[in-house]
């Protein structure tokens, strides 16, 4: 998430209550997670095992619960609750506002697109030229929709991400980071009936120029969609994963999180993704390998039996 304007390191040690140590007059230009931080960026940490990576990261401002080294230019703000600070933080700067009406008056709509009924169009959505939102779909605050995209009955775009911090010595051992990314589609996608897009958490979710999804799709947050992708039913999709130009998905297909989908590749149905794809290839099996590879290794499990009863006759006739 990007503050509308740079503030003050001060004033954030101020606001959270927490003790300022490094450079006390730097500005903050936003607040991200460890894997998308970039200069100027917040984060935090809270686990001694991420203390090291937090603090060399490209993270200006880094929320810790523990004095340490800081490299030159940066910042700690040290409190002992640097989770509860970043949700602190996430509140004043993308607050829950409640909508009263179906499309909010500070949407965006472009020239030529048509809101079919009962469509649920949240605060400072846009949507770009002639577009079709077919009825029932919900699209949640700060979403922007480029030109030219269709999207059938039933979907939700910009949910709220399934992510946690996880604690198991407190009596809520699940406590919700709360979501202030947004969902960003860009020019002549197609999304099918009954998907659900969630927000990033901090950064976008993004499904690029071009592509097209299906019916029944999960894509979870701060995922990317390259262009020109085709995504077909019930596929799911965790988070932060990125997906190349022109990659086919075919139904029922899994996607762990954190992945990188090279241009052009092709995932088989019902395959169960968990490692990395270069560019080009095709993906098959649970889980999933080089299709050519996981088809011979069917072949060889299907001779098993086989196999098995000419052991069986070879054991037989050395004991006669």
């Amino acid at each position: 998430m990007q503050f509308p304007s740079p503030v003050s390191v001060k004033w954030i040690a101020s606001f959270i209550n927490a003790e300022l140590v490094g450079n006390t007059t730097g500005e903050a230009t936003g607040l991200n997670e460890i894997h998308s931080v970039r200069s100027g960026d917040i984060v935090f940490v809270d686990h001694p095992k991420y203390y090291d990576k937090c603090i060399n990261s490209d993270a200006s401002f880094i929320i810790i619960n523990k004095k340490a080294d800081v490299p030159e230019g940066k910042a700690l703000l040290i409190t002992d609750e640097p989770f509860e600070a970043y949700l602190k933080l996430v509140r004043h700067f993308r607050p829950f506002t409640a909508s009263d009406k179906m499309v909010s008056d500070t949407a965006i709509i472009g020239e030529g697109s048509v809101i079919m009924p009962n469509v649920f169009v949240g605060n400072n959505v846009r949507i770009g030229k002639n577009c079709i939102i077919h009825p029932s779909v919900s699209i949640y605050d700060n979403c922007s929709i480029g030109n030219d995209v269709v999207i059938h009955s039933g979907c939700v775009i910009g949910g709220d991400a399934f992510y946690f911090n996880t604690k198991k010595n407190r009596e809520v051992w699940f406590k919700k980071m709360e979501s202030c990314g947004r969902v960003i589609i860009e020019d002549n996608v197609e999304i099918g009936s009954n998907c659900t897009i969630d927000r990033g958490v901090s950064g976008d979710t993004k499904i690029g120029k071009g592509s097209k999804l299906d019916n029944l799709i999960h894509i979870a947050h701060e995922v990317e969609v390259g262009r020109n992708c085709l995504i077909a039913a019930q596929v799911g999709i965790a988070g932060s994963t990125v997906l190349g130009d022109g990659v086919t998905i075919w139904g029922q297909a899994g996607l762990n999180k954190t992945l990188a989908i090279g241009n052009n590749a092709v995932i088989l149905a019902k395959s169960g993704v968990g490692e990395n794809i270069p560019d080009g290839k095709v993906y098959f099996g649970t889980p999933a390998d080089e299709a050519l590879k996981k088809q011979k290794e069917l072949v060889w499990i299907r001779r098993i039996p086989e196999m098995w009863e000419k052991i069986k006759e070879l054991t037989a006739a050395k004991q006669s």
